[in-house]
């Protein structure tokens, strides 16, 4: 009798988990860090992505602003960059703390952009365009705020396909390193495409959406949908601040 009941509940135990695993997969999935050996996993052919990306080296370091990008958001998986929004007077977060907002301007610091300054100076050119903002800005703040960057890429960056297509080389071709992903409230963020892809040539996302800064299987994952795709570095306007 007894071993029926732990066996029962052994299997109940089991449901529940394979119950939330089922339901809050993705969402794991989208907070921590892409084992580097499902890429190598022979599940079906990987897909191949040609890299397509512009040869603009705004910090004349001879890499490409895309990737200098990638890198410093990669630099925050790598510290291991605690989730913090907190308000700081100094406007910048300690080494080591930040939100999603702060892997960005961190990012574009490595590629030599001063991100605060841009948008302190595009608030102040167009105040209309930050709603809220405009009338009340706030250098300590405005910069990590996701609607303020949304705006402010949409005045100054590429927009692109909002759109997904696993293993459709054409449409993943739009998702290049060093772009950057918004997504919807309730939970609205913001991230860097990565250069690494899934089997299926979705790229990773590196986004602090808590505990801690990750290179994550977001994209497709992220509770809300993808609402707007830029690319800050790109031909079509490179020079336009």
């Amino acid at each position: 009798m007894r071993k029926n009941k732990r066996r029962g509940l052994l299997l109940l135990i089991i449901l529940i988990l394979t119950l939330l695993v089922i339901k809050y997969g993705n969402l794991l999935m989208s907070h921590f860090n892409y084992p580097s050996f499902m890429e190598r996993l022979p599940f079906g052919a990987k897909c191949e992505v040609p890299l397509a990306i512009s040869s603009q080296d705004n910090n004349q370091n001879g890499i490409a602003d895309a990737l200098d990008i990638v890198d410093g958001a990669r630099q925050e998986v790598k510290r291991g960059t605690q989730y913090d929004s907190s308000y700081y007077s100094q406007g910048y977060p300690p080494e080591g703390k930040g939100a999603c907002t702060d892997v960005i301007w961190r990012a574009l610091q490595t590629a030599g952009y001063d991100l605060r300054a841009l948008v302190d100076d595009d608030i102040k050119k167009a105040p209309a365009a930050y709603g809220t903002t405009g009338k009340n800005p706030d250098s300590a703040i405005d910069y990590r705020r996701v609607r303020n960057l949304q705006v402010f890429f949409q005045r100054h960056a590429e927009e692109l396909t909002a759109e997904v297509k696993p293993r459709d080389t054409e449409n993943l071709v739009n998702w290049q390193p060093g772009d950057i992903v918004v997504f919807a409230p309730p939970l609205e963020h913001i991230g860097v495409i990565s250069d690494r892809r899934r089997r299926d040539g979705v790229p990773l996302v590196i986004h602090n959406g808590g505990p801690r800064a990750s290179e994550a299987d977001a994209l497709t994952n992220w509770p809300t949908k993808i609402i707007y795709h830029f690319r800050f570095i790109s031909d079509k306007k490179a020079g336009a601040l």
